[in-house]
């Protein structure tokens, strides 16, 4: 096994959000996170040739309708990948995005990331593409971001906001352990848009109380 790699195993048939994880990376120096693997995906960092991939899901409306920032073109998500790319490097970085590739036909068919928010408590989000939505796709991203900050990051909470409308994301919050803690009526989501919005969160103990 190559290093910095990280293979996400799911005990059981896939419905479980139990994971083993198998750390072979240096854990003293966060800069570039390693590759982490899911049953289906790689999720790897954001790379200059995943443009084309990203914006085929990224601009689609039906993508879009739940999601708080959104990029109108290939243009706009090409400077996102840019400036993506600069941040790799920076020890300072506080963002994290990852690209979440099939392993089946190596298209990156998702994304997610994950922001440290006051060096302890991170905000992760997740997405993917709408031709491969009830696939449980979205379960194992989400699970992969959680054990990342948990475990690599050292983040002390995980929460994620969720547009209330959107239940597909928030059944995968529920799945993967986290819990609803606060519901908002009128969020401001992004870019002038306010709107319902569900907070899930999970703390560092409730992530390692939780059953293999």
């Amino acid at each position: 096994m190559p290093r910095g790699h990280i293979v996400l195993c799911q005990t059981c048939c896939g419905s479980c959000t139990a994971i083993k994880l198998h750390y072979c990376c240096d854990m003293t120096a966060i800069v570039a996170l390693p590759i982490i693997e899911t049953p289906t995906l790689l999720l790897r960092e954001v790379q200059g040739r995943d443009v084309a991939e990203l914006t085929a899901f990224l601009t689609q409306p039906k993508y879009q309708r739940h999601i708080a920032h959104r990029m109108k073109d290939n243009v706009a998500v090409a400077e996102f990948v840019r400036r993506q790319l600069a941040a790799q490097a920076d020890p300072r970085r506080q963002v994290y995005h990852l690209a979440a590739e099939e392993k089946l036909s190596g298209e990156v068919v998702g994304e997610g990331f994950i922001v440290a928010h006051a060096g302890v408590d991170h905000e992760l989000g997740w997405g993917v593409h709408p031709a491969m939505w009830s696939m449980g796709l979205g379960t194992e991203i989400a699970s992969a971001l959680m054990a990342v900050g948990f475990e690599r990051l050292k983040a002390k909470a995980l929460w994620c906001k969720i547009m209330s409308a959107n239940g597909a994301s928030a059944t995968v919050a529920r799945r993967i352990g986290m819990k609803l803690t606060q519901h908002h009526v009128d969020y401001p989501i992004a870019q002038g848009r306010r709107g319902p919005v569900d907070i899930f969160r999970m703390t560092t103990s409730d992530y390692f109380d939780q059953a293999y």
